[in-house]
């Protein structure tokens, strides 16, 4: 009997706990608290969401538990153990793995080489094992490859699966879904549920609510680097879970008037185009036009040619002589024209990689906004008129709602939402005439992808000519007059959004033809 009354044992009080607790920590850069105090408890056996703005203090959080970072303050327990966790790979021998919103490979290398950084193992096994688990998850992609010719979906896809791979007790997910089309995000939640359900815990970070209340059991929400409640989502719908985020009511986004279009500002007849690399996604008789007053939405699966029109139209990638008469601006044979010759003449463009190609993470946000703002005036002589985009910086962050000490702040210190938010910004300011967004409001929490879609939506009203790549199908349907979807390097026929329907669209991103569309009598129209 005396036995029954001695206290529980290590073990037992161990296995009563969560699988991981964090008490009071915080964190500051500076004069910034990216969090403060934190409590949380993340359970065996749950997807556990964390929700906040951009600039919330996600993204640091996160990067304390998978020891990135190191917190100024707190405890943090695994399985009812202090640990402190001081190197990422320290964190993946306890059993931590994470996915970054931000990639971290090695662009030079295949994928099954940056896989091999962290998963021991012979190349043949691994390289069995990454199609292995891209057919099981939905998350195809090349092990042989180099990461260089990958789309950001595909690179999204290769974070996955190497997480997956070191055989972790708890994922940190940071937006997994902001790149994966409709039909792979539904096959990976059924994947992380099956995860969950072998003891495998989530921590789950997404700006999309409803995808949150589909998955996950718990959620903690952040609001100025602090806690301000632990909720089950499925409790509450999407309005009252971004009113509890963003402390205020959403606002609503406003349906586009109807408006005459106007002059083409973009088209592209029969364009062909063979890469040089072989990972790269040849184009076939891509035809397409945009014209003043309109938005025309590209959808489609990650990988299949977004990348390599992306480049084409904005310049980067020249072509040949094959391009005269293929590619027109503003009426004028832009072909063989460069980036800078083309925006001259009134065109503007954010790139899907924000980080590289879209910003300079080591430049403050002044000089980022003099990259293509310095047509504006902030250039005389040859000498930087650094109090104009000083003032050019200040505007944009403040129109803008970018999170951020102010326009010295080096691009690569803000959380990505607010980087996309200072890009997207930028180029609005340049005033346009033709403007190419691709993948508009990735890692955007809901309250700026709303206004961000607004603004799109504002300025076609007010005549400008807008084309963007998105893989949120919601999206496209939200702000777009007609959408095509390019698969396998093809565009299927322009269709007119307001007599389409999204399971219409899904048909084309898997490849139906145009002719299965057309017998449909339900099925959206093709416009003239």
């Amino acid at each position: 009997m005396a036995e029954t009354t001695l206290p529980a044992s290590a073990d037992s009080e161990r296995a009563k706990a969560p699988l991981l607790s964090l008490r009071g920590l915080s964190k500051s850069y500076g004069q910034i608290r990216a969090n403060q105090a934190i409590d949380l408890d993340v359970a065996d056996h749950s997807i556990h969401a964390i929700l906040g703005e951009n600039g919330a203090g996600k993204s640091t959080l996160m990067k304390l538990i998978y020891g990135v970072e190191t917190p100024d303050e707190g405890t943090v327990t695994w399985r009812g153990e202090p640990i402190r966790l001081a190197s990422p790979a320290e964190a993946r021998r306890q059993g931590i793995g994470m996915v970054f919103q931000h990639f971290s490979l090695f662009e030079t290398l295949t994928v099954v080489e940056n896989i091999s950084l962290v998963v021991p193992g012979k190349k043949s096994d691994l390289v069995e094992r990454v199609r292995s688990l891209g057919r099981d998850f939905g998350l195809e992609v090349d092990p042989l490859a180099h990461v260089h010719a990958l789309s950001v979906g595909e690179r999204q896809r290769v974070e996955i699966i190497r997480c997956l791979m070191t055989d972790p007790k708890l994922i940190i997910l940071d937006e997994p879904t902001s790149v994966l089309p409709p039909q792979s995000v539904e096959k990976l939640f059924e994947t992380l549920k099956r995860l969950r359900d072998r003891g495998v815990s989530i921590l789950f970070i997404s700006h999309k609510l409803e995808e949150i209340r589909a998955i996950c059991d718990r959620a903690t929400i952040l609001r100025g680097g602090k806690v301000t409640g632990h909720v089950d989502p499925r409790e509450h719908d999407a309005h009252d879970l971004a009113r509890m985020m963003i402390g205020r009511d959403m606002p609503e986004i406003k349906a586009p008037t109807v408006v005459a279009t106007g002059e083409k500002r973009l088209e592209l007849i029969g364009l062909d185009y063979e890469p040089d690399d072989p990972f790269a996604v040849p184009l076939k008789r891509v035809t397409l036009e945009v014209k003043a007053g309109e938005i025309l939405g590209l959808a489609g699966i990650s990988g299949n040619g977004q990348a390599e029109l992306s480049s084409i139209i904005s310049g980067e990638t020249r072509l040949g002589r094959e391009a005269k008469d293929r590619i027109f601006m503003m009426g004028e044979d832009v072909g063989r024209l460069d980036a800078a010759a083309r925006r001259r003449l009134g065109f503007a463009f954010v790139p899907e990689d924000r980080l590289g190609r879209g910003a300079v993470p080591e430049l403050s946000l002044t000089l980022n906004g003099l990259l293509t703002a310095h047509p504006l005036g902030l250039l005389k002589h040859g000498l930087i008129d650094h109090t104009g985009a000083k003032t050019f910086a200040e505007t944009c962050i403040r129109d803008f709602d970018v999170r951020t000490p102010g326009p010295d702040a080096e691009a690569g210190a803000l959380s990505g939402g607010n980087l996309q938010k200072f890009i997207v910004g930028r180029e609005i300011m340049l005033g346009p005439k033709l403007l190419f967004v691709a993948q508009p409001t990735w890692g955007v929490d809901i309250g700026a992808a709303m206004a961000i879609r607004q603004r799109l939506i504002a300025l076609r009203n007010a005549g400008m000519a807008i084309l963007v790549i998105s893989e949120e199908i919601e999206e496209l349907f939200e702000i777009c007059d007609r959408i095509q979807v390019l698969n396998a390097g093809t565009l299927s026929p322009s269709l007119v959004t307001s007599e389409t329907r999204v399971e219409d669209v899904g048909r084309f991103m898997i490849g139906a033809d145009a002719a299965t569309h057309t017998e449909n009598p339900a099925a959206g129209k093709l416009s003239a």
